[in-house]
């Protein structure tokens, strides 16, 4: 085996080259994929009104213009900063508020439009790489590890995660969780820096030289774990990853780095008890309300699902779960998972390969478990995954980066056309995933876009809808694909909607049945379907007679004609 310390150079040129198409795509049609359901919401926070003040004054019987949403998606000038945190305290404390912070400055500057929101996401997905370089360095820089390896296992490290689909997705989603990746992987890589540190300490002239480095990387791991507490609760189940780890590797002793490790965990949960404590109170409301949220997230099979998203990492042009070419590109990536997971624990430290497959195992286990139980799971679980989907990459580009000098040339040879083939998958994702106007990851709101060529092929018209369930955020998430000309009127509580003259095509948006009905017969009409999937429903109200209209109230006027 050749012990290498660089890359050679035809290696470092792919690398670059690959990180400089990963790069371009992710700022390329920002704005082409339907701003789904949840990135509504997350404009909605940034803008700092509630829920229940957009009620108030869009849902409430009146017909309105796509505009009248604009003031509720992005920075204004009647909400401050200020309103931005209380509105995630008040009604949605499961989301920690530092992405939307950094989101609401962001679009302070550069405005509020999905290229604008979008374009943060882009950027923070730029820190992926040189982070992802830093773990890789020091999860490979340990004794009994492949000789050499650090330096190549990085820069694969770096290509794979250019050109990987599943990255690409959070890259440009106007939510948390490519900052929370980032945030996993700088912990990660403090933590691994600091538990090397200091196991140097036996040597009492290394003990003095690195005392404040030591010192100075305990603290970056508690202030990164805290970063990453606000960032996403999930931060949690990964903390307990690395606590799991570094009892681990001091055989569940107590000894002074797990002492330290504690006192640097402890002052991270410390510094997010604030609020830790408003999540514990939204928590405890939440079981003794009555009035509690359901959604119409999608259950799959548990076993299906993870298939899915393991191919994902390496290959997605949006195939569905029912697809037979989707199962077999799935079953050859998964042989692939495996053996680099095999091969990870054959050829290296126990305290390398002992780190990956914690870090792929603990924080997925209370997504999985509970589901597996219930028979099935969340279609929109796939960003909790985020962990194992680093760990599973760092095992491929171990596996990459040895074989390709490993063996006698034939064997290289293969390896070299494997390697090839895993970049074809991934440039092929990135081109169709680039054209596309949806994707998987938009759950409800995936039908949106044929939804609003529906309503913009028609003259005049009007969408009538109401705020339970997921309604309220893909209405909004519709707002941004319908034509001017369409109009909304939108109710609470679903009450009888006022329909003013002057409208020809009159759509129902995921009305319950006994509301449709009643619609039905308080104007005398019959509703056909117009659009259906998994998650709602869209009705088309036939034309009203001459004598129908004279029935129907005339004291609504148009809001913006």
């Amino acid at each position: 085996m050749h012990h290498l310390k660089f890359a050679p150079s035809w290696l470092r040129f792919l690398i670059i080259f690959l990180l400089v198409i990963g790069i371009l795509f992710r700022f390329f049609n920002l704005d082409s994929k339907v701003y789904w359901h949840d990135e509504t919401y997350t404009s909605l926070r940034i803008s700092g009104y509630t829920i229940t003040e957009v009620k108030q004054q869009i849902f409430n019987n009146r017909v309105i213009a796509g505009e009248s949403f604009a003031q509720f998606q992005g920075a204004n000038q009647q909400k401050n900063l200020n309103d931005t945190i209380m509105t995630l305290a008040k009604e949605d404390s499961h989301h920690p508020p530092l992405y939307y912070i950094i989101a609401r400055l962001w679009m302070q500057i550069f405005g509020n439009s999905v290229t604008a929101i979008r374009s943060l996401s882009v950027f923070i997905s730029l820190l992926v790489f040189p982070c992802v370089y830093w773990l890789c360095r020091e999860l490979f820089n340990v004794p009994l590890s492949v000789p050499g390896v650090a330096m190549p296992a990085a820069g694969v490290a770096i290509a794979l995660m250019a050109i990987s689909p599943i990255h690409l997705v959070y890259a440009q989603e106007a939510q948390e969780y490519i900052l929370w990746l980032v945030t996993i992987l700088l912990s990660s890589a403090s933590l691994l820096r600091a538990m090397r540190l200091e196991s140097q300490d036996k040597d009492e002239l290394v003990k003095e030289r690195q005392r404040p480095d030591l010192f100075a990387i305990w603290s970056i791991y508690a202030v990164t774990l805290a970063i990453s507490l606000y960032t996403f609760l999930w931060s949690g189940f990964v903390a307990v990853a690395h606590g799991i780890y570094v009892m681990s590797i001091a055989k569940f002793q107590l000894t002074a780095t797990v002492r330290t490790y504690l006192l640097a965990s402890l002052v991270g949960f410390l510094a997010f008890m604030p609020w830790i404590t408003i999540v514990m109170g939204d928590f405890f409301q939440f079981l003794i309300s009555a009035d509690k949220i359901t959604t119409q997230s999608s259950f799959v099979p548990i076993f299906a699902f993870l298939l899915m998203q393991l191919s994902r990492i390496f290959f997605d042009i949006d195939l569905s779960l029912e697809n037979f070419l989707g199962y077999l590109i799935t079953l050859l990536f998964l042989t692939l998972i495996g053996y680099s997971i095999y091969f990870l624990c054959q050829t290296t430290n126990y305290k390398v390969w002992l780190f990956i497959i914690i870090l792929i195992i603990v924080p997925a286990l209370p997504l999985i478990l509970p589901d597996l139980i219930a028979g099935g799971i969340r279609s929109s679980s796939e960003p909790y995954l985020i962990p194992s989907y680093l760990g599973i990459q760092v095992a491929v580009a171990h596996l990459l980066a040895t074989q390709l000098y490993n063996g006698n040339v034939s064997r290289r040879s293969i390896w070299h056309i494997i390697m090839a083939l895993v970049i074809i998958c991934g440039l092929i994702s990135y081109k169709v995933s680039s054209q596309a106007e949806t994707w998987w990851n938009k759950g409800m709101s995936y039908g949106n876009p044929q939804v609003a060529q529906i309503i913009n092929q028609t003259t005049r018209p009007l969408l009538i809808s109401d705020a339970l369930g997921d309604n309220y955020g893909n209405v909004f998430s519709l707002s941004y694909l319908l034509e001017p000309k369409v109009r909304f009127l939108l109710v609470n509580n679903q009450k009888i909607p006022k329909i003013p003259d002057g409208f020809a095509n009159v759509f129902l948006f995921n009305p319950s049945d006994t509301w449709r009905e009643t619609i039905e017969k308080k104007y005398k009409v019959k509703t056909d379907v117009v659009y259906s999937d998994k998650y709602y429903l869209v009705w088309k109200l036939s034309k009203f007679s001459k004598s129908r209209r004279r029935n129907i109230p005339h004291n609504n006027k148009l809001s913006a004609s």
